[in-house]
C-alpha cells in the first residue's frame, strides 16, 4: 500500500466516490422501475424492459457516445441544462457518476424486480383490507420483502460501476483528478514504458475491491433472509 502514488488515490478515491453516488442515485429510480415491471401491465411495457437492459448488450462505447449527444455541452438536453441551469456534465465527474449509473442500472433493476416478484401478492391484499394505502402496503409489505434483492441489486451496481471503462471514457474522457477513475488509469499506465507496476496494483486493487462487494453482497442478502424470516 505505501507503494501506491498520489495519483493512483486519486483515481481509486474518485472510482469509489463516483460508483457510490452512481448507486445511490440509481436505487431509488431502479425500485420504482423494478416494481413498475413487477407488479404492472402496460402498453409499451417489453419496449421499456428492453430499453433498460439495452445498455447490457451495447458496446459500452456506443452508450457513451449516446449520452455525450444527448447531455453534451452542444447535446440535445446539455446545452439547454447548461445555459440555463449551469449543469454541465460532459468531461466532469459527475458525468462519469451518471456513466456508471446507466450502466450498472439494468444489473441492479434486475435482483429488485425478481425479489418483487417473489412477494407473497395475498400478504400485500390482505394489508390493504386492513385499511392500508398503497403507498403504507409498498413500505411496510413489499420493500421489507424484497430488501434482499435490492441489497444484492445495490451492490452488484456498485461493483460494475467500480469497474466501467468504455461509457466514462468516452463520455467525460480520461482527465485526472476529474475523470481519470481506476479503470481509465489502467488504460493510460499499460500504454506508458515503466507504468506495468502501477497498472498492477490497480489491477489488485480492483479486483479487491469486487471480490469484497460480491462477499457483502452475499452476505447483506442472507443477513437480510433471516431477519424476514425471524432468525
Amino acid at each position: 500500500m505505501s507503494d501506491i502514488s498520489p495519483e493512483e488515490w486519486t483515481a481509486i478515491l474518485l472510482s469509489v466516490r463516483v460508483a457510490v453516488i452512481a448507486t445511490l442515485i440509481s436505487t431509488p429510480i431502479g425500485i420504482g422501475v423494478a416494481w413498475l415491471l413487477a407488479r404492472r401491465d402496460f402498453w409499451g411495457k417489453p419496449i421499456i424492459d428492453a430499453i433498460i437492459y439495452l445498455p447490457l448488450v451495447l458496446p459500452p462505447v456506443v452508450t457513451g457516445y449516446l449520452l455525450l449527444l444527448l447531455l453534451g455541452k452542444r447535446g440535445l438536453l446539455g446545452a439547454w441544462l447548461a445555459e440555463h441551469l449551469g449543469i454541465v456534465f460532459a468531461f466532469r465527474w459527475t458525468g462519469a457518476a451518471l456513466a456508471c449509473g446507466v450502466m450498472s442500472f439494468p444489473l441492479l433493476v434486475r435482483p429488485i424486480r425478481l425479489s418483487i416478484e417473489a412477494v407473497d401478492r395475498r400478504l400485500e391484499q390482505a394489508s390493504s383490507t386492513l385499511g392500508a394505502s398503497p403507498w403504507k402496503v409498498f413500505a411496510t409489505v413489499t420493500l421489507p420483502l424484497a430488501l434482499p434483492g435490492i441489497l444484492a441489486g445495490m451492490v452488484l451496481g456498485f461493483a460494475k460501476a467500480i469497474g466501467e471503462f468504455g461509457a466514462t471514457i468516452t463520455f467525460v474522457s480520461n482527465i485526472p483528478g476529474e475523470t481519470q477513475t481506476i479503470s481509465s488509469a489502467i488504460y493510460s499506465l499499460i500504454q506508458t514504458p515503466d507504468g506495468d507496476a502501477a497498472a498492477s496494483r490497480l489491477v489488485m486493487i480492483s479486483i479487491g475491491i469486487a471480490v469484497l462487494a460480491l462477499i457483502a453482497s452475499e452476505w447483506f442478502a442472507r443477513r437480510a433472509t433471516q431477519r424476514l424470516h425471524g432468525n
